[in-house]
This record gives structure tokens, C-alpha cells and sequence, in this order.
């Protein structure tokens, strides 16, 4: 989430925010919900640490919208029967804190130290979570994605490096105290050198220090990062790929079989996500524009 990174942007720059107080004045009522001017200098606040907006007048602005659509998404929940959970936003809370590696005191001192109380945040989670309520059981229902589209768009998506299956064995040459980087790339290119195709991989990998090896199993060049299926695709098999550097070591991949792909379900599954995804956010536009459009709005 975006929050888990704005928490650690405020423990690189965390500066107590003052100021007078804000008196409770109402400045929006949306159907009979009443937004203050409190409300809203506190979202803006919120705002001001995920680094939205130009000025402070830019953030009051945004902040007045979201929480028009807040009250609004809140209110449909309601009417639909999706009452927000006080343990799930809860929870949620405590989530965002241990995604950032902190305690939940902690993420309120961060908070309180910008001049944020914790319920502002909890108060745009439970509103995210009742308007996910109102997604995934109203309009979800609304998104039909034909195979005969899935089918095109997924060749149109197969190239020259993207039309392969392949049997992938890992070999890794793992980070080890005292190491380098340099030191283990040269070792995997030594490794790389003498590789005799995936049967003898591991014997091979016995002769070094700290080489692992282990079977990927199938995997889609669309699965594989774009520099790695360029790669792979000019290999035979039994080749290997040029070491690269990853999280845990130095990595290559061979190649144990690779054909033609005719099947293009792992293309397909991913199509289906992207598009499904992009037209529920689409529907969940529409509908939250239309609730905007019957709602009575008034600012003052």
C-alpha cells in the first residue's frame, strides 16, 4: 500500500507539525453527513505525508473530494447491508504497521508527531473496506471477459521471445559471509563453463561452495522477466543463462526442455487479472460518479 510508504518517508523526515486549533466547523454536509473543517485539515495532513498535492490549498482540496466519496461509499455500504468491521480495520491498521516494521504505538507517535490523529487513517480504511464490500458483491458480477478476447489479445501478446515453455532448474550461487559479488559471478561463470546439461547439474554443483540447485518446473516466457526470455529464447536445451545477480546470490537458469507454446493459459490468467481488474476499477468509477450525480451536496 501507498501508506507503508509514507510511513517511511515520515521516519526519514519526522517533524512535529503545529498549529492552532481547528474549530468544528461544518463545511460540507453530504446527504445529511457532515464533513468539518477539522476533517478535513486532517486528511490534508494525511495527504501532506504521501506527498499529494502541490500547496496546502491543493491538499484541502483533495481532501474535501475523498471524503465526499467516502461519506458516499460508506452510505451505499450501509444501504446494502455491508456494515464496516471495527476488527477488520483494526487489523488493517496493525497490518500497515508491520509492513513497515514498526509497532502500532510506534505508527501513532509518526502520525501524531505530523499532526495526523490514527483515526484519520482508520477512518479511510473502513471506508476502502466497506466500498471493497460493495465491489466485490455488487459489481464484480458486472465484468464478463469473453475467452474469444482473451484469445486474441493473448497471441497478439507472443513475440519472438515470448512463445516458449520451458523445464527451468535454478542454480544459485548464495550470498555467504566474507563474499562477494565478483567472487560468486566468477564462480558461476566457471559453473556455467563446465555445465553439461540439467541431469548432471547438481553432481556439478557439488565441486563449488555455497551452489544450490533446484527444479523450477514449467514455466511461460511470459512468466520470466523480459531480459530473461530474450535470453532463454536463443538457448538450446541444456543450455544456461549468464549469471545475474538476485536477491539471495548470483542465479542462472537452464534450460532442461523448451518448446513452442501453443498453450496460452499462464498468458491468458494474466490477461484475464489486468483487464478484469481494469474494468472493475472502471465500474467502480461509473458507479461511485453516479452516486455523486443522485447525492445532495452541499459546501459551504
Amino acid at each position: 500500500m501507498r501508506i507503508v510508504g509514507l510511513i517511511l518517508i515520515a521516519l526519514l523526515s519526522l517533524t512535529s507539525v503545529t498549529g492552532a486549533a481547528y474549530a468544528a466547523q461544518v463545511k460540507v454536509v453530504v446527504n445529511g453527513k457532515t464533513i468539518t473543517d477539522h476533517d478535513i485539515n486532517q486528511r490534508a495532513l494525511f495527504m501532506r505525508l504521501e506527498r499529494k498535492g502541490k500547496s496546502n490549498a491543493d491538499r484541502r482540496r483533495l481532501a474535501e473530494e475523498e471524503l465526499i466519496n467516502e461519506a458516499l461509499m460508506l452510505a451505499e455500504a450501509r444501504r446494502l447491508g455491508f456494515e464496516a468491521n471495527e476488527k477488520a480495520v483494526d487489523k488493517a491498521y496493525t497490518r500497515i504497521a508491520i509492513n513497515a516494521k514498526l509497532s502500532v504505538s510506534k505508527l501513532n507517535q509518526i502520525l501524531n508527531a505530523a499532526g495526523v490523529q490514527s483515526k484519520t487513517l482508520k477512518d479511510r480504511l473502513r471506508a476502502q473496506y466497506a466500498w471493497q464490500a460493495v465491489v466485490s458483491q455488487v459489481l464484480r458480477q458486472k465484468v464478463q471477459i469473453s475467452d474469444l478476447d482473451l484469445d486474441l489479445a493473448a497471441k497478439e501478446k507472443l513475440g519472438d521471445t515470448t512463445s516458449y515453455d520451458y523445464m527451468l532448474t535454478e542454480v544459485v550461487f548464495l550470498n555467504s559471509a566474507g563474499g562477494s559479488v565478483k567472487s560468486r559471478t566468477s564462480q558461476a561463470n566457471q559453473y556455467r563453463k563446465n555445465f553439461n546439461g540439467c541431469d548432471s547439474a547438481v553432481e556439478l554443483s557439488l565441486s563449488y561452495r555455497d551452489a544450490a540447485v533446484r527444479k523450477l518446473g514449467r514455466r511461460h516466457s511470459t512468466q520470466l522477466p523480459d531480459p530473461v526470455a530474450a535470453e532463454l529464447a536463443k538457448l538450446p536445451v541444456g543450455g544456461i543463462s549468464k549469471p545475474r545477480t538476485v536477491a539471495n546470490g548470483v542465479q542462472m537458469l537452464a534450460i532442461c526442455q523448451k518448446s513452442a507454446a501453443e498453450d496460452l493459459t499462464f498468458v491468458k490468467n494474466k490477461l484475464r487479472n489486468e483487464v478484469g481488474t481494469e474494468k472493475l476499477e472502471g465500474e467502480a468509477d461509473a458507479y461511485l460518479e453516479k452516486l455523486r450525480k443522485e447525492a445532495s451536496i452541499e459546501k459551504r
